[in-house]
């Protein structure tokens, strides 16, 4: 039976590269994508991963009806044989909802990638409408690390290199940015808690007021 998949996971854990596996994997068997992601790294209209691999997508803005796209595409003589959303979590819960559709009224598998939390630890509203309505439910296993060696659970953004947790839920930046531009590392929630980025730990063992433990 088809099925709307969601695969979810922390920045870093692998979405977007296990997107175009199955992109390779089902093309290799004759099988047809189409590809909708939303706001990706390599620009408008692209699904790339952190490995340097990109293929052409859909880009899914707000104003984007997925269902009737699919149904156009269809009815025009195009062939879908399954569907494709990287970035899910930028879509609106509507939008969810027609992917649902997607599934329930054309018989077709969606696959939807994306980050379950924000900065702040809230839920995405494309992610929480998926977590919803999703037939299945992911947690990707390749885990990505925090700057301390445990498992990261936690998005968090930076500015001007300090970790921020208030301002708009969707601000586009990545974690190869510099320091003087709007930037992400995944955290543990030890970390994440305590405000402590990478640089920030790093700041704290090279202060020089940090004095040095010594005994007797």
């Amino acid at each position: 039976m088809p099925e709307l998949a969601f695969f979810s996971g922390t920045m870093d854990c692998g979405k977007s590269t296990l997107a175009l596996q199955i992109v390779h994997n089902r093309s290799a068997r004759g099988l047809q994508e189409l590809i909708f992601t939303r706001d990706d790294r390599a620009g408008e209209g692209k699904l790339s991963s952190r490995l340097g691999l990109v293929t052409d997508a859909v880009e899914a803005g707000p104003g984007l009806d997925l269902y009737g796209f699919v149904v156009g595409q269809i009815s025009r003589g195009g062939r879908v044989d399954y569907v494709i959303v990287d970035e899910a979590q930028f879509l609106l819960a509507g939008q969810i909802d027609q992917l649902a559709r997607i599934v329930d009224d054309l018989d077709l598998d969606v696959f939807a990638f994306g980050i379950t939390t924000d900065f702040r630890t809230k839920l995405f509203p494309g992610s929480q409408r998926l977590i919803e309505l999703a037939d299945r439910v992911e947690t990707l296993q390749v885990e990505a690390m925090c700057w301390c060696g445990a498992r990261a659970t936690h998005n968090a953004r930076t500015v001007d290199g300090e970790m921020v947790v208030e301002g708009e839920q969707v601000v586009v930046g990545d974690v190869d940015r510099p320091a003087a531009a709007v930037g992400y590392e995944v955290l543990c929630r030890r970390h994440h808690r305590k405000r402590m980025t990478s640089a920030a730990a790093r700041a704290v063992t090279l202060s020089p007021d940090v004095l040095p433990i010594t005994s007797g």
